[in-house]
């Protein structure tokens, strides 16, 4: 895989779960935080959003979700529904309770997770802090036509400021447009489109 390779990340997990929304994975640990890569593989609703955002963005790779750990998912929520934030799946199980909220309200999609404890990360597979490599995820900007309205939906949702979110004016369809990580103390910019 050329984003393992030319970054050196560590062997990824790969998810058999997101086969339900008709999609395949590769979740490389960064630190303690995590970059997923997913590709549209099957017909199911989640595979087709994947490939209109991918058809729309003009290219072969683009950023489509930000997962946003949270103390509290109901709490966020609440936040959700009172700045009626449409929801458009949501999960309950033992070490991880999630919200995925719609794109069309968020110009990504956004999950609001809250694992049990909150160092785990069902997502990441077992293992994944053996797999991690020395670094973080930094950040990622979101292009969209009205940045300061779209960052007061993300901080009203996630409870706060999102450290690393940035938000640009961008014509172009809205997005994720960076993905900025630090491995091994080198900087490295991902620009999906």
């Amino acid at each position: 895989m050329q984003l393992r390779d030319e970054f050196g990340l560590g062997e990824p997990y790969r998810d058999p779960t997101v086969g339900y929304f008709g999609l395949t994975n590769a979740v490389f640990a960064i630190g303690d935080t995590f970059l997923e890569v997913v590709s549209p593989v099957g017909t199911e609703a989640g595979a087709q959003t994947a490939a209109r955002q991918l058809e729309r963005s003009g290219g072969a790779v683009c950023g489509y979700m930000a997962m946003v750990q949270v103390e509290d998912v109901l709490a966020a929520r609440e936040r959700v529904r009172a700045a009626e934030l449409r929801e458009v799946f949501q999960v309950e199980l033992d070490d991880i309770a999630e919200v995925h909220l719609h794109p069309g309200d968020m110009r990504a999609i956004v999950a609001l997770s809250e694992p049990r404890p909150p160092e785990s990360w069902r997502w990441g597979g077992e293992g994944w802090n053996e797999r991690s490599v020395p670094g973080e995820v930094k950040g990622l900007t979101v292009g969209v036509a009205d940045p300061s309205a779209v960052a007061a939906r993300w901080e009203s949702a996630g409870g706060g400021e999102i450290p690393g979110c940035r938000f640009e004016a961008d014509q172009r369809s809205p997005g994720i447009i960076e993905i900025e990580l630090e491995i091994r103390g080198n900087r490295h910019m991902i620009r999906p489109r």
